[in-house]
């Protein structure tokens, strides 16, 4: 157990022969007690500031814990949103893929439709134009025959006819 400045205050010396001065070990003890006082006083502050510091230390080891803490699991997040857009991002470009070979067939079909439409029209228009030309020609062969001479030979005879009386 450790001294305590009472403890020296009452320390009491046995008497000698030629012993010390009782003045100057009372001086002495006095000064040892007041040093000693400080020293507890010290002690005692610095266990209380030590305390004090180690809770304050014990509070940021929380802190640091919880932002660790923390940080994984936003690094963790991080990495499931970047894996879920990465998945997100593979089925719009098949989509896209699809989408495109869709409308490449949708529209080769239609260009094929459309060119053999366009063939169609093609032989459509020559027969039209083989069948106008068979026409206009036998129609010119009927302006160039004989008979039109006859007809211009032939006198009508006209008689007028008497208007009807009120």
């Amino acid at each position: 157990m450790p001294l305590t400045p009472l403890d020296i205050h009452n320390k009491e010396f046995a008497r000698g022969f030629r012993g010390y001065d009782e003045d100057d070990v009372n001086d002495f003890l006095d000064r040892v007690i007041k040093d000693y006082e400080i020293i507890i006083r010290e002690k005692k502050d610095l266990e209380e500031r030590m305390q004090q510091l180690e809770e304050r230390l014990g509070h940021f080891n929380n802190i640091e814990t919880t932002l660790n803490k923390s940080i994984l699991v936003a690094q963790e997040t991080a990495e499931e949103v970047k894996g879920n857009a990465m998945k997100e991002s593979k089925l719009i470009i098949k989509e896209a893929e699809k989408n495109a070979d869709r409308i490449i067939n949708e529209s080769l079909t239609k260009s094929r439709q459309i060119a053999l439409e366009v063939e169609d029209l093609k032989k459509q228009a020559k027969v039209f134009r083989t069948r106008l030309k068979m026409l206009v020609e036998a129609q010119l062969e009927m302006i160039e025959t004989d008979d039109w001479d006859g007809l211009f030979a032939t006198e009508v005879a006209y008689e007028p006819e008497e208007e009807p009386a009120d």
